[in-house]
């Protein structure tokens, strides 16, 4: 097995050295990465992207440019975040305490946020905190989530509403949910697993 290449980092990112980054990952231009955070191998990190501190960012991931990430925030394999999404992570933000001191980290209990293995969030989609994306569900650009989206879930609109349920590939629409554990697939979603498996085989057998 070929190891993975090391990380590429631009001369402009700011990447804590108590950060993790992974294998063959790209930051781009002008991207912050927080102390404690991991972002897994493989991974594209845009330009101006803000990742915070003890985030942790899966293998193979997209995060497009200017999307923040903010402390709290668990995003597993294979993700998709587009340009401008911002995950938050207080759901009463105030500047100021009722006496009219500044909040400190101990005024204010932070949110967490789990994003499940191949989900999609769109262009300027807003993420409430204290909410669960599931697996392979699709998020609209400009959507504002307030609540747990289910796995396989295509969602839209603010608030953000299902309006359907979308394969692994993300081309196709289906009109019956999954069941507990199951993977909705089309044509193409199986045809590029058999194309895939087909070619690790002809691979291991010469």
């Amino acid at each position: 097995m070929t190891s993975l290449a090391r990380p590429v980092i631009a001369a402009t990112a700011v990447v804590s050295e108590e950060a993790i980054v992974g294998p063959a990952t790209k930051v781009w231009h002008f991207a912050q990465i927080r102390e404690g955070a991991r972002v897994g191998a493989e991974c594209n990190v845009g330009k101006g992207v803000y990742i915070g501190a003890k985030v942790v960012v899966g293998d193979r991931c997209k995060i497009e440019n200017n999307a923040s990430l903010f402390e709290g925030l668990t995003v597993e394999d294979a993700v998709f975040i587009g340009p401008h999404v911002v995950f938050t992570n207080d759901r009463l933000p105030r500047a100021t305490n009722p006496d009219g001191t500044l909040q400190t980290a101990a005024d204010w209990t932070m949110g967490r946020t789990t994003v499940r293995r191949g989900a999609s969030i769109g262009a300027s989609a807003v993420i409430v905190p204290d909410i669960e994306i599931g697996r392979y569900a699709m998020i609209g650009a400009g959507a504002v989530v307030t609540r747990d989206v289910p796995a396989h879930a295509l969602v839209v609109g603010n608030p953000a509403r299902q309006i359907g349920w979308i394969c692994v590939c993300g081309r196709e629409r289906s009109a019956d949910a999954p069941r507990e554990g199951e993977e909705l697939r089309c044509t193409r979603c199986k045809s590029l697993v058999g194309a895939a498996a087909s070619a690790r085989k002809e691979g291991t057998s010469r």
